[in-house]
């Protein structure tokens, strides 16, 4: 999947954001749907699939592997599963383009079936290390071929039947867990992993929605996650909620803007994926909870933000796993607060599509912001709610979530800034600089 031509984009300062908006269906969630149903034997549902580059690639590589996966007219999407155990030989590598989580999720789908495949990437996935998830899924008997360091392009031989283990994740990786749970779907036995610190547990709670015998336990270790594998997986009708991470940038747009009021529907708050909005709420904004309800499982609810002065916090440790995709805008939120905020315990930022911590602080500092880096996150010195200076071009590092959040801060700038490449965007969210346009001019934005 060849990366598309660059696309530059010159982001002008903005006034009041109005409107209501739905965000585009949540990531996790979607690839998680559609491997699940994949493995289940029937007719799965989904609605509010997200369909994204990202997303895409997980429905293409399971097609590859035997499902039958079809959209329909009105978006929603069957799919007619293989069951646990049937899925087939690939004739031909996957290409994971820019997804990460596919690409690690995958390689656990595979590590517990007798299939050999390749997987290969764009520039910016080629460069992220799969060695996390090599160490714990060759335990359990697959065999992988990596180029150095590795990385992609790799090849992947699974072992059927694969060897269930006992696993203590030495980094906090919702990635590495799911993977590990994924090949012991297929695995006899039980396969447990340990998480001393919690991440989102989506790939839990649709496990056990599928039907998977899993349970989970709180210990002094911390969360021991059980599955019995040689799983019979059901179908389901699943209905994706918003993306967190994606109504964030809107969220904080609305937070930084004068005068702004936005409405953002049918937001997932799985308390494993809401420590941003928990964060911005600690800084003094206007983050209000409308309609909660339970969709699929997960809470959900509609989130009217109103502009509101920011006050610069410490955020604390224990919220780092549950916004590790959201600290690149919660930068951007902290350099239009009041005081210098302390953003730490964010490893991860360093190996997702970009080094995540410097590119911001490359960005932002090109933009006339104070930012002090740390090897886990940053100190971002606010400007105490005016506009910051702006006037720079961004490299987006071939990153959807640098040039999202740059985009928001162009919104809050002085003079225009220019970001050297949007294409990225569409991974995770196709329609957000249309979403961001049409908030300026008060209009209902669907998702997309």
């Amino acid at each position: 999947m060849p990366h598309p031509l660059p696309r530059p984009l010159e982001i002008l300062p903005s006034g009041p954001l109005h409107g209501t908006v739905a965000v585009p269906g949540d990531k996790s969630i979607s690839h998680r749907s559609l491997m699940l149903s994949a493995l289940a034997v029937g007719e799965s549902r989904i609605e509010g699939l997200l369909e994204g580059e990202d997303v895409l690639a997980t429905a293409a590589a399971m097609r590859a592997m035997g499902a039958d996966i079809q959209r329909g007219s009105d978006g929603i999407w069957t799919v007619n599963g293989v069951g646990v155990g049937g899925l087939l030989q690939p004739e031909t590598a996957f290409d994971m383009g820019n997804s990460g989580t596919s690409t690690r999720l995958l390689m656990g789908l595979v590590a517990s079936h007798p299939i050999t495949t390749t997987f290969t990437g764009d520039a910016s996935l080629s460069k992220r290390p799969m060695g996390r998830v090599i160490e714990p899924l060759s335990r359990m008997g697959a065999d992988f071929t990596s180029s150095p360091g590795g990385r992609l392009p790799l090849m992947v031989r699974g072992l059927n039947p694969a060897v269930p283990i006992d696993y203590t994740l030495p980094v906090a990786s919702a990635q590495v867990k799911s993977a590990i749970l994924l090949a012991g779907l297929n695995t006899p036995g039980i396969t447990r992993v340990i998480e001393p610190i919690a991440t989102r547990d989506h790939s839990e709670r649709m496990l056990r929605g599928f039907g998977a015998e899993l349970s989970v336990e709180e210990t002094n270790q911390g969360r021991i996650i059980s599955l019995v594998g040689e799983a019979e997986l059901k179908p389901q009708s699943i209905v994706v909620p918003g993306d967190p991470s994606s109504a964030a940038f809107l969220v904080v747009a609305a937070s930084i803007v004068p005068g702004s009021d936005v409405l953002v529907m049918n937001v997932g708050l799985n308390p494993t994926r809401a420590g941003l909005f928990e964060a911005l709420r600690m800084m003094g904004a206007d983050i209000v909870e409308e309609n909660p309800r339970i969709v699929g499982g997960e809470p959900v609810a509609d989130l009217r933000v109103r502009h509101a002065p920011l006050r610069a916090i410490e955020v604390p440790a224990h919220l780092a796993p549950s916004m590790i995709d959201e600290y690149p805008v919660l930068f951007v939120a902290a350099a239009f607060a009041e005081g210098r905020t302390i953003a730490r315990g964010a490893h991860e930022l360093r190996v997702k599509e970009s080094d995540r911590i410097t590119a911001m602080a490359d960005a932002l500092g090109a933009c006339g912001v104070a930012v002090e880096e740390y090897e886990d996150g940053a100190a971002i010195q606010g400007n105490g709610g005016g506009p910051i200076a702006g006037g720079a071009t961004i490299a987006s590092q071939l990153d959807h979530r640098i040039a999202m959040s740059m985009a928001v801060a162009g919104l809050g700038a002085k003079s225009s800034l220019t970001i050297d490449d949007v294409s990225p965007i569409a991974t995770s969210y196709p329609m957000f600089l249309e979403t961001l346009d049409a908030l300026k001019g008060s209009q209902t934005v669907a998702a997309s």
